[in-house]
């Protein structure tokens, strides 16, 4: 049984602490790049408790467990990780850190790796475990890896270029403007290890992460506009190579460390959100001087030029067309009982490889019939898999990667053939009204994402209804689905991404919803683009959102009756767009039914 052999994991886990002398263990999902989405290679906290959401973390004790996720996940930790095992922990309200003093005992050691936490993370756990009278001990090699037998290697796959015209800016010019905010702030290099930041800067993609095109690797550039870059031998084709030119000198990744310590001296900015604690210490024992900066590439990675905007729009044309032959074949099939979870998510698979330009998915599809639907990141399985029964909600959210953008979409649709109840019409209209409001929106320069996520839980909050997670992340250019720094979201607890001002060419999500436990979930996704908008007799600069995701949203959710003469203004000219732009790739039925799916309300 499922359940006895991550037992069975969590037993053996204990053996090995209680070899090495510690008395607990914490495990995150994280990578050496703290990734958001790892290789197989990395996934401890899914091989430990099977867990198999993207954000969450356990801590494992001799005599207890707890295992820690944010409100995303609530649902999915109860039906994944055995309650018999591992307490269930909600993050940001439990602190993993604060759990472990609590529970540990004077005198405990609780080991952590140093190359999968941030020192921040370190140094405020270290700092509550001392309180309670504990230690807070890195480990040399991760205890994880010594009982997990069948542990896949990292991949082998090589690199690739990504074409110049789509990328916008050499990787020449990239690194220069890098040497030259190294200059002004007289530093001698800079320290890169997010994958997306060294995929950006060097023009190069890969395939080692699944749904994200990278390439496992760090960067040191240097102020001169050079770099070093750490890849497994092997992973480098020559076109690449040439590409990179003697500019970038091409490095083993395991040569990565000692290159660290080759910095005596000298002052090397690293990221503390980006950077493991492993890299800052390495620098500090080296004797280099680590100055804590944002990543110098994470803006400009963040705000798209003009061909990282023509290309994502491009894209979304044609995912757009995609995602319109999925929701006309799930008008036929959907109410016949036919179709499941798992065979929806591949029947959209299947169209987006139609367009020939798919390289990926962005991530794994949501695909949640009825109750599912109300899981926020649900995945589906075989053993979750649920039928899209007659009268029901059927929620998806899903995305591609193609050489040109990075798509992500969530349409909610009435699987029929009645009517949807008067609950589900009012809940999805106000999330309908709050997506409206957002995509209208203007805001002066300076405006966070913090500032504008009340707008879309307004007419939620008027019945007192909420979601559990942010409004809008930002979106890469044939990269992460999720990129920072920005953010729509509660401003709390410091969350990242929450205070970073919105500069025109961001791309971000405008996603609100609603879950009802047990019964069904709402959502609707589209991107946006953040634009500066000319304003009659304004003051100072403005800004603006420009949807660029086309596909119908469905009408029979629609309760007519709480829209606004200008909501309905809003959903006639988007979805006149939408057959304007995605019709021409339509033909026969499904443009018949995109003709009638996008007719004036």
């Amino acid at each position: 049984m499922l359940m006895q052999t991550h037992e069975a994991r969590l037993t053996a886990l204990r053996e090995e602490l209680a070899r090495r002398g510690l008395d607990g263990f914490v495990i995150p999902i994280s990578d050496e790049h703290l990734s958001e989405y790892v290789g197989g290679y990395a996934q401890r906290l899914a091989w430990l408790t099977g867990f198999g959401g993207s954000a969450g973390s356990a801590a494992v004790l001799k005599d207890r467990a707890a295992m820690f996720v944010d409100g995303r996940y609530t649902l999915q930790v109860r039906d994944q990780v055995d309650g018999r095992l591992y307490d269930y922990k909600s993050v940001p309200q439990d602190s993993q850190a604060q759990w472990l003093a609590d529970n540990a005992g004077s005198g405990a050691r609780i080991g952590f790796d140093p190359w999968l936490h941030t020192s921040g993370w370190a140094k405020a756990a270290a700092a509550l475990l001392k309180e309670a009278g504990a230690e807070l001990v890195p480990v040399d090699s991760n205890p994880i890896d010594a009982v997990w037998a069948d542990r896949p290697e990292p991949s082998p796959a090589p690199a690739f270029l990504h074409d110049e015209a789509l990328a916008g800016r050499s990787s020449a010019a990239k690194r220069g403007d890098v040497g030259e905010w190294l200059k002004a702030r007289q530093l001698d290099a800079a320290v890169i290890s997010a994958l997306d930041s060294v995929a950006w800067l060097l023009n190069v993609r890969g395939s080692d992460v699944e749904h994200t095109p990278v390439a496992l690797s760090y960067v040191i550039a240097h102020a001169d506009g050079t770099a070093d870059w750490f890849i497994e031998p092997g992973k480098v084709p020559p076109d690449v190579a040439a590409s990179l030119g003697n500019a970038v000198r091409v490095r083993p990744r395991g040569e990565f460390t000692g290159a660290l310590g080759a910095l005596a001296g000298k002052r090397v900015a690293a990221d503390p959100e980006r950077a493991v604690a492993a890299i800052f210490t390495a620098l500090e024992v080296a004797g280099a001087t680590p100055i804590r900066l944002t990543d110098p590439v994470v803006l400009p990675k963040a705000v798209k030029n003009a061909a990282e905007q023509a290309g994502t729009r491009a894209a979304h044309i044609r995912d757009g067309a995609a995602l319109s032959r999925f929701l006309h074949w799930l008008s036929i099939e959907g109410p016949t009982g036919s179709v499941d979870e798992l065979s929806a998510a591949a029947r959209l698979h299947q169209f987006r490889r139609d367009t020939g330009d798919l390289r990926d998915l962005s991530f794994d599809t949501i695909s949640g019939a009825g109750p599912n639907g109300a899981i926020v990141h649900y995945r589906v399985s075989e053993e979750t898999n649920r039928p899209l029964e007659p009268n029901s909600v059927y929620l998806v959210d899903s995305g591609g990667q193609y050489p040109d953008g990075t798509t992500d979409v969530t349409r909610t649709v009435w699987i029929g053939p009645d009517a949807p109840p008067a609950e589900v019409k009012d809940r999805f209209t106000r999330v309908l009204q709050g997506h409206i409001a957002l995509a209208e929106q203007t805001f002066p320069a300076g405006t966070s994402g913090s500032q504008l996520d009340t707008l879309a839980r307004q007419f939620l909050w008027r019945a007192g209804l909420d979601y559990a997670h942010g409004t809008g992340h930002g979106v890469g250019s044939f990269l992460a689905v999720h990129e920072g720094p920005q953010r729509i979201a509660k401003a709390r607890g410091g969350q990242a991404g929450t205070d970073q001002e919105l500069l025109a060419g961001m791309i971000l999500s405008n996603e609100p919803g609603y879950y009802k436990t047990g019964a069904y979930g709402i959502r609707i996704e589209n991107l946006v683009l953040v634009e500066l908008r000319a304003i009659a007799g304004a003051e100072g600069d403005w800004l603006g959102f420009d949807t660029i995701t086309f596909a119908p949203i469905d009408r029979a959710l629609v309760e007519p009756a709480l829209l606004s003469p200008g909501e309905v203004a809003w959903w006639n000219a988007y979805h006149a767009r939408v057959r304007e732009l995605v019709g021409p790739q339509l033909d026969d039925e499904a443009l018949a039914w995109l003709e009638a799916a996008c007719a004036p309300l």
